[in-house]
């Protein structure tokens, strides 16, 4: 859904022509006014949040998990179990990293070559060596990160964030997503789909070349006075065609979209006008740099916009397939030299802007992909990687993460998680926990069962990587 399909809410609220009501155990929800903005459960350490996502699967071993025992060991085959595109293996040629790390920052954390600007922000990241997913496949492994869940059909984790806190800022949409010029990943539309939930709560794609919005100009000979004439009495029969069709949420959601289509031509041409920050801000980000310059100017955008109240900002890097995304099953080297190269300098300048502007407090930053890559060779000859669910890295940053830690280890190869294991549910459950949500209670009710975004069991955030424990972190 795009903006033309996403809230003339605002206006059926102010004339109050919809009742309010609950969906699950959340704060309360408005159908009249879907995102405005709700009460979290308790007081939360950021308001919004950027997912740095890398598809296609980056190599843990090749970027933040240093393996000095696998030195002298490349082209020897070993005794190891894995499980990715290739299926289940017991043995592989070991690949040694081709590239050189070193210690940085006061935390002394272990970065990669191809992280130069990167490095310099470790003081303000938790590194998570430690996480683990269920299926080493891209299509259900992207699902799996971003909604929970292995199959389709599942909210999105920005559909969770819209649903449970609404958005502070009626004139922009409460989740955005921005792909990669390269094209989107696998299993599109569905990563950021509002599933089962009203689709209202569903993000809105920006372009990724030329303007992020089109159609944000009123039509020739069209005054502000008249487009509003016009939203009036389109609200009046959208009210008559509800009240007929009482609970048709998809029909409220296409009423949404109108308000919020009106209001955004105020408020997003400002928002996504790049030419008002400064030559120094164009730069940090690397902007001036060819390779750099589409993932800085969509790093430059999310800082813009979580700015301006929106809650959850999703940057893809990498699109299609095999070498235009992280997915290095040949040439490790090529590839991911390529892919640093495109994101080092944006992501590190989006972490030093927001901290400088005082807003790296508010804005939890997460940067990782679906899963990591085999310490083995996936063919015979070469250096790529297969996929490995079984241990790869994720980081965060901001919005009350410790800085400068890692948590939990791979084995010394770094083909499994060994210590502190962590599953995607707890990344997400810690991201809901930074936002003042309780991921036990967050809910919303479909076909007779309260659904979660962490599924039936109960699970915690990474306390290890909080500044301050909350409701159920214990000491």
């Amino acid at each position: 859904m795009g903006f033309g399909g996403l809230a003339l809410a605002t206006m059926l609220e102010r004339d109050g022509f919809v009742a309010r009501g609950v969906a699950g155990d959340a704060p309360a929800a408005r159908p009249d006014h879907p995102l405005a903005a709700r009460p979290p459960h308790f007081e939360p350490t950021a308001k919004s949040v950027i997912f740095l996502y890398m598809y296609g699967g980056p190599s843990h071993i090749d970027t933040f998990d240093y393996k000095p025992a696998m030195k002298g060991m490349d082209g020897k085959t070993v005794q190891v179990k894995t499980f990715g595109r290739a299926g289940r293996r017991n043995e592989g040629r070991i690949v040694e990293t081709r590239f050189a790390f070193r210690r940085h920052g006061e935390s002394g954390q272990w970065v990669s070559e191809i992280f130069p600007n990167l490095a310099t922000c470790v003081d303000d990241i938790a590194f998570v060596k430690s996480m683990t997913a269920d299926s080493p496949i891209h299509g259900s492994a992207m699902l799996q990160m971003n909604s929970g869940r292995i199959l389709s059909g599942s909210p999105a984790l920005g559909s969770w964030v819209n649903y449970g806190l609404g958005s502070v800022n009626e004139n922009l949409p409460g989740f955005v997503v921005m792909l990669d010029p390269r094209g989107g990943p696998i299993s599109g539309a569905k990563n950021w789909s509002a599933g089962y939930m009203p689709a209202y709560y569903q993000a809105t794609v920006l372009r990724s070349r030329g303007e992020p919005i089109l159609d944000l100009a009123r039509p020739d000979g069209m005054t502000d006075a008249m487009q509003q004439d016009l939203l009036r009495t389109l609200g009046d029969y959208n009210r008559q065609h509800a009240e007929a069709h009482a609970g048709n949420r998809e029909l409220l959601a296409r009423i949404a979209s109108y308000e919020l289509a009106y209001q955004m031509q105020r408020s997003a041409p400002e928002a996504v006008d790049l030419s008002q920050e400064t030559e120094a801000t164009h730069k940090l980000y690397g902007l001036d740099d060819p390779r750099s310059r589409s993932f800085g100017r969509q790093c430059l955008l999310a800082r813009r916009l979580v700015e301006r109240g929106v809650r959850f900002v999703q940057i893809y890097s990498g699109g299609a397939h095999n070498d235009d995304n992280w997915d290095a099953h040949t040439d490790i080297v090529k590839n991911h030299t390529l892919h640093a190269a495109e994101t080092d300098r944006p992501v590190a300048g989006l972490l030093k802007d927001l901290k400088q502007r005082g807003l790296l407090d508010e804005t939890l930053v997460i940067w990782g992909g679906e899963f990591g890559r085999q310490p083995t060779a996936e063919y015979a000859k070469g250096t790529g990687r297969d996929h490995n669910a079984y241990g790869f890295t994720m980081w965060l940053a901001g919005g009350g993460i410790r800085g400068g830690v890692s948590y939990g280890a791979t084995d010394e190869l770094g083909s499994a998680a060994v210590e502190n294991r962590c599953h995607v549910r707890q990344i997400h459950a810690t991201i809901l926990h930074a936002l003042g949500l309780d991921p036990n209670r967050l809910s919303f009710r479909f076909r007779g069962l309260d659904q979660k975004l962490v599924g039936v069991e109960p699970v915690e955030p990474i306390a290890a990587i909080l500044r301050k424990p909350g409701p159920g972190d214990g000491p």
